[in-house]
């Protein structure tokens, strides 16, 4: 009886709650926070020509309404950034979703364009949070060499978010009403948030962390220990020249997946005669590619530094193969069908999100765990401004041109420049030396 009772010691009992590579679960959690996202920040772009008839928006009003998207989205990017480095993973990315799903939900309410662009200004805002508290939770779970895999995984979800929207959407719509898809999908977050406060806590405070992992985790050639370091303020961060780079490749970048995002189904509509039921079938494959690209890109420069590459040379290199993919969406608008069309524009996805994985990567590269999130901010900000940029143009040249090519170009260019820009700006990834 003694012997059987010693095994249900207290000690015992700590050591079968441990869960053994918890790291990934924590990435689980990061997947289906994006996935969420991008559900909530889609709904919109499958909705776009059934709205188009029913609310009588012109493609200028569709502009705008994306711009006040993209203007909170540029502003609150800074401002998570550095709330998310202030109060913790933890408690910051759960503020981020109860907003998002919040303002998600209020698109139901919306009867004009006006009221649209206010609620897709105050999602904008919430969403803001999500790639700040993730690339902070990969740097503070994941050692160098994992970081650009985990961010790949857990960037697939805006990818799954993407391809999962168009049948959902469409679905619930025809069944229902356009305004039901927006309630059910905003509603999404707030399960989500019950599984990420009960799992998420810090690799040292984690109950169920094996001490195998945590030393794994922690022995890395750089061992930060963010809680207990100064942060940067905003200011100091902008006087380096490596958070220049990251802003800059984003603001490049970034507007290419908005566009792809916000247009590609008024694009198979307009351009290529899809009906909501063939966009609800069809307009997810771009998406399913990109999930592809986003982990073969992390990868990718993984595995190069696996096998005894430099940081440097890993990173830039698996970002060039991804830039030189791109062009492939110009030859997408000139595809004699819509098959060729989409199986080109999903080499282009896949290309950027494969990027994407990679320069996201570049801010824990390069910058001290309790500065991540504050540099994904400003980084993100860069990106939103791109995006308030592209919003309008877009809107202008259909309603004026009639025409996609202008707006496939733009987006087949951009990143072979963009690579230009960060091998010119940061000819070294390395970590930053702080000054006193």
């Amino acid at each position: 009886m003694e012997q059987s009772s010693s095994s249900y010691s207290p000690k015992s009992l700590e050591q079968r709650s441990r869960i053994p590579r918890l790291r990934w679960v924590i990435c689980a959690l990061l997947l289906f926070a994006s996935t969420n996202n991008y559900i909530d920040r889609q709904t919109i772009s499958v909705l776009k020509p059934h709205l188009q008839s029913v609310l009588h928006w012109s493609e200028s009003d569709y502009g705008w309404i994306v711009f006040a998207f993209e203007m909170a989205y540029a502003g609150m990017m800074i401002v998570f950034g550095k709330v998310i480095d202030w109060l913790g993973t933890r408690l910051g990315f759960a503020i981020s979703v109860v907003w998002w799903s919040i303002a998600s939900m209020a698109h139901a309410l919306a009867g004009s364009a006006f009221s649209f662009g206010v609620a897709r200004f105050f999602l904008g805002a919430g969403e803001a949070g999500n790639f700040p508290a993730s690339i902070k939770s990969v740097a503070e779970w994941f050692p160098e060499k994992e970081r650009a895999l985990a961010t790949g995984i857990f960037n697939a979800g805006t990818n799954i978010g993407a391809v999962l929207a168009p049948p959902i959407v469409v679905w619930l719509t025809l069944q229902w009403s356009w305004r039901a898809a927006f309630v059910f999908t905003g509603s999404l977050g707030f399960i989500w948030l019950i599984f990420w406060l009960l799992i998420y806590r810090l690799p040292r405070e984690h109950p169920w962390i094996t001490p195998a992992e945590l030393n794994y985790i922690e022995r890395g050639p750089v061992a930060e220990s963010g809680q207990e370091a100064s942060r940067l303020p905003w200011r100091a961060l902008l006087g380096y020249r490596q958070a220049w780079g990251f802003i800059i490749a984003k603001f490049m970048t970034d507007p290419i997946w908005w566009f792809y995002v916000f247009w590609l189904p008024s694009y198979l509509a307009q351009g290529r005669g899809f009906t909501l039921k063939e966009i609800g079938y069809f307009a997810w494959i771009p998406f399913l590619a990109a999930d592809l690209g986003s982990v073969l890109g992390g990868w990718l420069s993984g595995f190069l530094i696996g096998h005894g590459w430099s940081v440097n040379a890993g990173r830039k290199t698996a970002m060039l193969v991804c830039a030189l993919c791109m062009p492939s969406g110009i030859a997408a608008v000139f595809a004699p069908n819509a098959w060729w069309a989409l199986a080109l524009i999903s080499v282009s996805t896949s290309a950027h999100q494969g990027w994407s994985a990679n320069l996201f990567t570049l801010a824990s590269d390069m910058f001290p765990k309790q500065d991540v999130a504050s540099v994904v901010g400003l980084g993100g900000a860069g990106g939103a401004v791109g995006g308030m940029i592209i919003a309008p143009l877009a809107g202008y040249i259909l309603q004026d041109l009639h025409s996609y090519v202008p707006l496939f170009f733009i987006a087949g260019v951009m990143h072979p420049l963009a690579i230009g820009v960060v091998q010119l700006i940061i000819p070294r990834i390395r970590q930053v030396e702080k000054t006193a």
